[in-house]
């Protein structure tokens, strides 16, 4: 694949004007009952130039989180505060899929040094990888944060979503592909965590990251939107994992999640970590697993590792 054009926007974009902008354009194709789109990606991407967090912020997401104060950006919080530009580009006329509806499938980040709050950061985001799925289409978002001063790579996520139910021209349907893996052989370890999730955390979670999707807000909001009651977060869900496998052990680290199930609010929410470590004691990585305690059905699994 060539290289994408950079756009440079002047700011971060409004995530709450994007999903504004996306469910006005979900009810012009459905009045006007327009077809899928064309099976090709934008060839641009987007960027915002000299973002910093803002401090309060930070704080109010390290709290809610559980993570340990510090001058350091989480790794979730910085996909947090580069998920608009994402956003932005999936919000695009010419991309070929839905916004709204979309389902975050995984997410693989690598975090390769740490980052000041004080530092000014470059937000790129573009996507890639467009292809069939047994239930629709995916497609990959790739987002770089890169350094103001210098240029240096800091961050870099690939986050893969699915439009359900959309199936686009010149695209093939996999015929063994699954999103969910081998939940049906899921058998709940003892859990090293149990977290109790009220009915507002999805409100919560969007006032420190900015995603007011309507999904996560409230029971109207979501059966609006054909759900039976509002989800959380998927990035609040793996942050919050994140924060308890604790990865500053290492400065750089990979971290992976795969999301199979949503978690309906409110909601009790089992977590198991278990801990690989070398013969010198040296952490070489940890695996976590989520579930429903009362079903034994599987939310999401991941993994946290050092980056060589």
């Amino acid at each position: 694949m060539s290289k994408p054009q950079p756009v440079i926007l002047g700011e971060l974009p409004s995530l709450s004007k994007l999903y504004m902008n996306a469910a006005a354009t979900a009810a012009r194709r459905r009045i006007m009952g327009s077809s899928a789109g064309q099976a090709t990606l934008p060839a641009v991407s987007h960027e915002v130039k000299g973002v910093q967090a803002d401090v309060a912020n930070l704080t109010a997401y390290q709290h809610l989180l559980g993570e340990t104060a510090s001058d350091i950006l989480p790794a979730g919080f910085v996909h947090a505060l580069a998920f608009p530009v994402s956003m932005s580009v999936m919000n695009r006329d010419d991309f070929p899929l839905p916004l709204l509806g979309m389902i975050h499938l995984r997410n693989h980040v690598e975090q390769l040094v740490p980052i000041q709050f004080t530092e000014a950061l470059d937000i790129r985001s573009w996507s890639e990888n467009l292809s069939g799925h047994r239930v629709g289409t995916q497609v990959d978002v790739i987002t770089e944060v890169r350094s103001s001063s210098s240029g240096e790579l800091l961050w870099r996520g690939i986050s893969t979503y699915l439009a359900k139910g959309v199936f686009l021209p010149g695209i093939d349907k996999p015929g063994n592909s699954s999103g969910s893996g081998d939940n049906g052989n899921f058998s709940p370890p003892d859990p090293t965590a149990l977290w109790q999730l009220d009915l507002d955390i999805g409100r919560s979670y969007a006032a420190v990251s900015g995603d007011f999707n309507p999904i996560h807000l409230s029971v109207l909001s979501a059966k609006a939107l054909g759900l039976r009651g509002s989800i959380a977060h998927g990035m609040y869900l793996a942050s919050r994992a994140l924060a308890d496998v604790g990865a500053v052990k290492s400065d750089a680290f990979t971290w992976d999640v795969t999301f199979e199930a949503p978690v309906f609010l409110p909601a009790r929410v089992a977590l198991d970590i278990s801990t690989i470590q070398a013969e010198t004691g040296a952490w070489q990585r940890s695996d976590y697993v989520a579930w429903n305690p009362r079903s034994g059905r599987r939310h999401f699994r991941g993994s946290v590792a050092p980056l060589s």
